[in-house]
């Protein structure tokens, strides 16, 4: 079972997937700050100062004994506070469409850099150049 599983991971695509889950999780926390530090506050002065991480729905009551502000998403959620964060859903959505433009880009970029090979025509294959002979045979004998 050792040797079969060795076979396994030494498989390329095995690895080649290991490598790219490593890359991705980086590449990821990348476009995530990219995003909530640079993008959403551009566009929260845009539109006004608005900021996306604080626009969610109080679904539950607060406790009693809570102190933080009522406007507070995290401390709400650290409180135990059902809420709907669309706020945090919407940054979560821009983050999948920058990483996949971005992947998008990478992926066009590298179809134009790697060219496929240019494959040489087949030549003819035993049977054809045979049936060739033969022809060309039939037609010395014609009379």
């Amino acid at each position: 079972m050792f040797q079969e599983f060795k076979t396994f991971i030494a498989r390329g695509n095995v690895l080649d997937l290991a490598v790219a889950v490593v890359i991705g999780a980086a590449f990821g926390g990348i476009v995530s700050s990219l995003t909530d530090d640079l993008l959403m506050p551009l566009i929260g002065a845009v539109t006004g100062g608005v900021d996306f991480s604080s626009h969610f729905v109080v679904l539950g009551d607060i406790p009693a004994g809570y102190t933080g502000s009522p406007n507070d998403y995290d401390a709400l959620k650290k409180a135990g506070v059902a809420m709907f964060g669309y706020g945090k859903f919407l940054t979560a959505v821009l983050n999948f469409l920058i990483i996949a433009f971005i992947i998008f880009q990478i992926v066009r970029a590298a179809n134009k850099l790697v060219k496929p090979a240019e494959v040489a025509p087949a030549g003819p294959t035993p049977s054809e150049v045979l049936l060739a002979e033969i022809r060309d045979e039939l037609k010395v004998r014609k009379p």
